[in-house]
């Protein structure tokens, strides 16, 4: 490729740029500032650089007589919070301002540029605010947090994007958000599901596209949400729903562990990941998880729930020490994998981790869903109890979304398997038959409980 290639080639790919931008676009916020068409929308996970984005674009042209800018929130508490769009512009113009080469016009939340280019902050917290920009024009509109607004709201607004014949600027509507609030529906569908179809730009953003922020810190934060706010705002997902069909929090019964009936019938049954965490592309890869049920006249106790990511090696001390102290008396299952490596997995742990208990493969067929039923069924009627304890949220968060896209099911899934042991399997084959006996503990035992 010539010296001359390489020059066409850097202008293709770099975004027209003005002084009152202080750094470097990130690869996403260049291919933003580069659309030419007339609706584009910057989305996804949050802190993927969203807000700079949308002031870098509105600041591309600041040095154009004429040219005038709007960026939106949907309160002006909203637009003023720390950090939000005009703290952060502030930053960026401070130095020009102090120089009074640039003009901060408070009444109108305007900057007014040398030329008498501007840049003004404006909200629309109730739906007629709209009107308020009836008599206003300008080449560049922004709105910060998409979802907040209406869609009639972001439609009117087109009506204000117009420009003097002649004049080298391009009429542009922007917008950022997090798939995360109102009018998410709405603008899923304008922008991911119909935008490319429609001549609307989506640019999809994570936290790994923001090299300015501390994504370690941030990340750990994000950890402290609920799981459909997390995959929101962490993996940018647009597709998960506030709630799963099968399962509601207020349908499982907390108690005191000492109110647990005794003689229960109890298995504890294991949902293994399928991936070794340490050789796993995924940042959250699934779980190993390992659900004790118990049941007695009808009634399910969730006893215990273990759930980790491990090495395959480690996982096997965990299973042989949950197993020491769930005692003997506990039936173990594990889901069996499709193929040859399923059933050496459960051979190997039959004969090399859990030698002397009671365990067994179980192969499951049918959906997740189908598979959840019984259990969401039973959790419906009041028949199951969760025993408190620390890790009742995680469960409890997983289920009431189950079955979501995008979500962890790998609690459900042990549950589900547990279930199905507690109401089809024998359990004579936990204790022996004794010499001269016609049948085993367990067979009469059940014959009282069941």
């Amino acid at each position: 490729m010539s010296y001359h290639d390489w020059q066409e080639l850097e202008k293709l790919t770099t975004p027209r740029l003005t002084k009152y931008i202080p750094h470097s676009p990130s690869p996403k916020q260049a291919a933003f500032l580069l659309l030419e068409n007339l609706e584009g929308f910057y989305g996804g996970a949050a802190g993927g650089g969203k807000s700079d984005a949308l002031l870098m674009a509105a600041l591309q042209y600041v040095d154009i007589p004429g040219y005038r800018a709007l960026l939106l929130r949907r309160t002006f508490q909203d637009l003023a919070l720390p950090g939000a769009l005009m703290d952060r512009a502030k930053m960026w113009l401070l130095p020009y301002v102090y120089r009074r080469e640039v003009k901060w016009v408070e009444k109108e939340k305007t900057y007014v540029f040398p030329n008498g280019a501007t840049l003004t902050f404006g909200y629309l917290e109730h739906e007629n605010d709209k009107y308020r920009y009836q008599s206003a024009e300008f080449q560049y509109i922004g709105f910060d947090e998409l979802t907040q607004f209406t869609m009639t709201q972001y439609t009117y607004m087109f009506s204000r994007l117009r420009k003097l014949k002649g004049q080298n600027i391009p009429l542009r509507m922007r917008s950022a958000s997090n798939p995360d609030g109102p009018g998410l529906e709405w603008v899923k569908q304008r922008f991911v599901i119909e935008g490319a179809l429609k001549g609307r730009t989506f640019i999809p953003a994570k936290l790994e596209d923001n090299p300015h922020l501390d994504q370690e810190e941030y990340e750990r934060s994000l950890e402290e949400l609920d799981p459909i706010t997390r995959a929101r705002l962490r993996h940018g997902n647009w597709d998960i729903k506030g709630e799963g069909k099968l399962f509601k929090r207020e349908w499982f019964r907390v108690i005191d562990p000492e109110t647990v009936p005794e003689r229960l019938r109890i298995v504890r049954y294991w949902d293994f990941a399928a991936t070794d965490p340490t050789r796993s592309k995924s940042k959250d890869p699934d779980w190993t998880v390992g659900l004790k049920l118990g049941m007695l006249n009808g009634i399910y106790y969730i006893l215990h729930v273990i759930r980790f990511r491990r090495t395959p090696e480690a996982t096997e001390q965990i299973v042989k020490q949950t197993a020491q102290l769930d005692g003997y008396n506990v039936n173990i299952f594990a889901e069996e994998e499709p193929g040859s490596s399923g059933k050496m997995l459960i051979d190997h742990y039959a004969r090399n981790i859990l030698w002397g208990y009671a365990f067994n493969g179980n192969r499951e067929t049918g959906s997740k869903v189908l598979r959840a039923n019984p259990a969401s069924s039973a959790a419906e009627r009041g028949n199951m109890f969760l025993v408190q304890a620390p890790w009742n949220s995680a469960f409890l968060d997983e289920a009431e979304v189950f079955p979501t896209k995008g979500m962890h099911d790998d609690q459900i899934d042990a549950l589900s398997g547990a279930f199905r042991m507690l109401k089809t399997r024998v359990f004579e084959d936990a204790l022996p038959i004794g010499v001269g006996d016609e049948a085993s503990y367990w067979s009469s035992l059940n014959a009282e409980v069941l």
